[in-house]
């Protein structure tokens, strides 16, 4: 539906759309353990995981012609493939495969949004308003693992999306494994903790990710469990759990637990391109700085993280007047 009304411009990208083409009821396979759940309200897979996806070809994260999303994670249990299949407002038919299958299964809910309460929320502004109404199943994600949305975020700072997002794919294929259940998408689960503090510097260097970034990585990945308890608590308390690490600050801490703890008030400051795009859309001011920002959302106290994610959503970006942040890949020096 939202692909009628809005350009696919990478605000939109980044606010989690992710179209999924219409389910057609099949099943993927055997082998499977499944799970049927029927949700309170209509939930749009795309825009509810769209989230979780770290680019067109993440490795983790999948969309398929017959309406399917996939996903491959490590779980608590284990690694687990999950595959999802359902219709806005209908039934929502999900398989799982790997160790870690009954985990997932058992998170169903809170992934698709069930501990979201998307009535709470009113628009104050006109182009809000319209968005909210174009888009009645987003719901907020809740993965409840931290680790793999922090070291994403991490390889995200200060770098073009599209330098993250090889950096992601790169290191993935590399040292995650093949995920579990049918293998013809290619679908890879991210390394372990252990794994990630294991890494080589020249591998980091080959994926184009500098020393700062890999050794915010290195460090989260030692303390992981510690980390992990963050999806558990409230968001206060759980930013400062994860901006304990040296080279995870409120940008970092933000852009990750709006996915592992699916809070809706968890609003990113400390962004290069987001106060603009909200100052443009609700007061016509590109030159918006964090302060402005939080300023206009203030009327959404206590959702502002779905206020920002339904003016990204709607596209409405202020006219470029410089050339786009230059790509660099320090793995060629």
């Amino acid at each position: 539906m939202a692909g009628r009304f809005d350009p696919l411009t990478r605000a939109a990208v980044r606010g989690g759309r992710t179209d999924v083409p219409p389910a057609d009821g099949k099943r993927a396979g055997a082998g499977a353990r499944e799970r049927r759940w029927t949700p309170d309200g209509p939930v749009d897979l795309g825009l509810t995981l769209g989230p979780l996806r770290r680019g067109p070809g993440d490795p983790t994260f999948r969309t398929t012609p017959d309406g399917s999303v996939w996903r491959a994670t490590l779980t608590p249990d284990g690694p687990a493939t999950l595959r999802l299949g359902g219709r806005p407002g209908q039934e929502v038919h999900a398989e799982a495969w790997g160790p870690g299958a009954d985990w997932i299964l058992e998170q169903l809910p809170a992934l698709l949004g069930a501990g979201d309460d998307p009535a709470v929320f009113v628009p104050r502004h006109r182009l809000v308003h319209a968005s909210h109404r174009r888009r009645p199943g987003l719901r907020l994600t809740r993965t409840g693992l931290v680790l793999e949305s922090l070291i994403p975020t991490v390889l995200e700072q200060k770098v073009t999306a599209d330098e993250a997002y090889r950096a992601w794919r790169r290191l993935v294929h590399q040292y995650g494994e093949p995920a579990p259940g049918p293998q013809d998408l290619g679908l890879r689960v991210m390394p372990t903790a252990r794994t990630w503090a294991m890494i080589p510097s020249w591998d980091w260097h080959k994926a184009g990710v500098d020393a700062k970034r890999s050794a915010a990585i290195v460090r989260a990945a030692r303390v992981a469990n510690r980390l992990e308890e963050a999806a558990g608590m409230a968001l206060p308390e759980a930013a400062r759990r994860l901006e304990a690490v040296p080279g995870i600050g409120p940008w970092t801490s933000a852009e990750t637990l709006q996915r592992s703890n699916g809070d809706p008030d968890a609003v990113t400051t400390g962004d290069l391109h987001l106060p603009g795009i909200i100052g443009y859309a609700l007061a016509g001011d590109r030159d918006a700085d964090d302060a402005a920002m939080l300023e206009l959302l203030a009327p959404y106290a206590g959702q502002r993280h779905r206020a920002a994610r339904l003016i990204l959503l709607a596209g409405h970006t202020p006219p470029r007047r410089m050339p786009r942040m230059p790509r660099t890949d320090i793995g060629r020096l």
